[in-house]
């Protein structure tokens, strides 16, 4: 399957993130929200985000064929957040993650999203499990995580970063 394909639901376009989209990543990686449940990336103008998406998205696309998708409301084509499988340096497998800008939290937009590309990553990716990491402080990704059948496994720590991390997994059941 091509880096380049578009997945759709009911409500929601959901593609890869692209260098057109910086400007969009730098105002979510700026929220509130992200920096304190995700970190700050030291994303602090739309260019450093053009090049964010340059090193660090578009690269892992290439290596594995899927990364961080871009979600756009479909009604109106609004930029609303984030949602992808991710290979994270320290953990044993590729998780799922998921960020939305604060007007468009608690919709369900992050459970038809993640939803659908937990169902891309066995289906059309060849995943047998799926890993999701959290802060023991925000509850509303575990309560997203649990909904999306997704269990607690542990916890972990990723490198060069001392906070303890909640550790989920879901397997493939086909």
């Amino acid at each position: 399957m091509s880096f380049h394909t578009t997945f759709k639901t009911e409500r929601l376009i959901i593609r890869p993130t692209s260098e057109e989209d910086a400007e969009f990543i730098f105002k979510l990686m700026n929220t509130q929200q992200w920096q304190e449940y995700i970190g700050d990336r030291n994303i602090k103008s739309v260019e450093i985000a053009e090049t964010y998406v340059k090193s660090k998205i578009l690269p892992q696309f290439a290596r594995l064929g899927y990364g961080n998708y871009t979600i756009i409301r479909n009604s109106d084509k609004a930029k609303i957040g984030t949602c992808g499988l991710f290979d994270r340096e320290g953990l044993n497998g590729i998780d799922i993650g998921f960020a939305f800008l604060p007007e468009y939290g608690k919709l369900g937009f992050a459970f038809e999203a993640a939803e659908r590309i937990i169902i891309a990553g066995f289906t059309d990716f060849g995943l047998k499990t799926i890993l999701a990491i959290t802060t023991e402080d925000n509850s509303s990704s575990q309560k997203l995580l649990t909904k999306l059948g997704l269990e607690a496994v542990g916890t972990t720590e990723l490198p060069n970063d001392s906070k303890k991390l909640l550790l989920y997994s879901i397997e493939n059941k086909s």
